[in-house]
């Protein structure tokens, strides 16, 4: 391996990989530096993937649940967690398997390490197998070492001997009620794995609603549906204030409009969000700057403070989303690309108009665009129109009624420049929004494309027909 590259790259997950992949495919001279045991990055190892394997069984049996709606009749009803699992490691190990490949096909080298910079064109890398370590340089660098579990200073959690979301993706045995700390993505996908499976769940929320980020419509609606569950509670609005353990559990003791208020299950999940897993890198050597919160500063064409280091996915953000990753990663290449005289062409930059987020919990949410929080800041003239799935011929079928889907467009062009849905395969759904906000579609060009019928997907033509007069 040599000790010099044209472009080296700390972290080997979705934005590395997609970075490296680009810049040999460019012709630089490329290394990944890895220091985890096992290779995958977070989203393969311990986020999208695994939740999701999770989350299909989940959904299975709560569907089984409601058979007799249907006139069907199913007996011995029930999970076993341990083969939930089972079948997780299968995939995952699959999916793993896959990228080490990719990572070892030899077009770059893999260096097993972690990697702290010695200056703004070199690091120190220590191996994993505890050899000695070595300085290697570099033209250009990327920084995508993704993110690190988050854990609130709360009194007595510490020792309540907490679970976190790498702890429930691979739990074979599930108590039979949790308090789940949080009310973001991973907190409500795994509030509702566990509700699927039968277990009693309490959701507290710092914030006034869930989804803090989405449009309060969109929070609500999720809430209605979650909390019309017999086994499923949610506290809102709160401000923790300690834990203590006992025998009757572990219990949370939180304030919820000036009142002090108690919660007791048999387990925590803390699921209050993540941070960047950037302070092992010693940034301040090669003069790299950080956020309060530890994100790499970045500009949209993924240049740090410093012109030849970028950075991609969890570690700068600011949305903390797979696809974004990969585009960030190969927007990154590109532009260090240039920077090395190795290609020509404009500097790339990332575009968020088309931000896209999806949500594995039931219903399912999912958002692209602005939101009309978003829309209002920026200036934009809107209006927003919205359909209920309680009133759609195909989600009374299926009898999946919660929720809605909502358009939004610029009023003097009549062009979609948001959507939100919360229904069924909502995440699914939002991408014939994606597609007509990629070619800056009008809710009138999208209100005349032929739906077929009776589909889940027609119900766009609703809001479309509503907002069609504009523009």
């Amino acid at each position: 391996m040599s000790d010099r590259y044209d472009f080296l790259i700390i972290g080997g997950g979705s934005a590395g990989y997609a970075a490296a992949r680009t810049a040999h495919e460019l012709g630089l001279s490329v290394a990944v530096v890895d220091r985890a045991s096992r290779l995958g990055g977070l989203c393969i190892l311990k986020g999208c993937m695994p939740s999701k394997s999770l989350i299909e069984s989940s959904n299975r049996l709560r569907a089984m649940r409601r058979a007799s709606e249907f006139g069907l009749r199913v007996s011995e009803l029930g999970a076993d967690t341990a083969e939930i699992i089972r079948r997780k490691r299968r995939l995952i190990g699959e999916f793993a398997a896959y990228r080490t490949d990719q990572l070892q096909s030899g077009r770059f080298d893999l260096i097993r390490g972690a990697a702290a910079f010695h200056g703004p064109t070199s690091v120190e890398i220590t191996p994993i197998d505890g050899g000695p370590a070595r300085i290697v340089e570099f033209s250009a660098a990327l920084i995508a070492t993704g993110s690190v579990v988050s854990i609130p200073p709360v009194p007595g959690l510490a020792q309540a001997d907490y679970w976190t979301s790498n702890d429930i993706l691979d739990a074979e045995e599930l108590p039979p009620d949790m308090i789940v700390l949080g009310g973001g993505v991973i907190a409500l996908e795994m509030a509702c794995y566990l509700e699927g499976l039968g277990r009693g769940v309490t959701v507290i929320q710092r914030s006034e609603r869930v989804l803090s980020s989405a449009d309060p419509d969109v929070s609500h609606a999720l809430e209605k549906a979650l909390t019309e569950r017999e086994n499923f509670q949610l506290f809102t609005g709160t401000n923790l204030l300690r834990v203590e353990c006992s025998e009757a559990g572990k219990t949370v003791f939180f304030e919820q409009g000036g009142q002090e208020h108690s919660v007791t299950a048999s387990q925590i999940l803390v699921a209050t969000g993540r941070h960047p897993d950037t302070t092992s890198l010693r940034v301040e050597r090669a003069g790299i700057a950080l956020s309060e919160s530890g994100r790499i500063v970045c500009g949209s064409d993924q240049r740090s403070s410093v012109s030849t280091i970028f950075s991609a996915g969890d570690a700068c953000g600011p949305h903390d989303v797979v696809h974004i990753a990969i585009e960030q990663g190969e927007i990154a290449a590109q532009n260090a690309a240039i920077a090395l005289g190795r290609s020509i062409g404009p500097i790339r930059e990332i575009d968020d108009r088309l931000k896209l987020l999806g949500i594995f919990s039931d219903p399912q949410v999912a958002m692209v665009g602005l939101s009309e929080a978003e829309a209002a800041e920026s200036g934009i003239d809107f209006a927003s129109d919205s359909y209920p799935f309680d009133d759609h011929g195909k989600s009374m079928l299926m009898g999946e009624m919660h929720g809605f889907v909502k358009l939004i467009v610029d009023t003097k062009s009549g062009e979609i420049v948001g959507a939100s849905a919360v229904g069924p395969e909502a995440v699914e759904l939002i991408h014939e929004i994606v597609v007509a906000m990629h070619f800056h579609a009008t809710a009138s060009q999208l209100m005349k494309i032929p739906h077929y019928h009776p589909t889940l997907s027609e119900i766009w033509t609703y809001p479309a027909e509503e907002l069609s007069k504009y523009g």
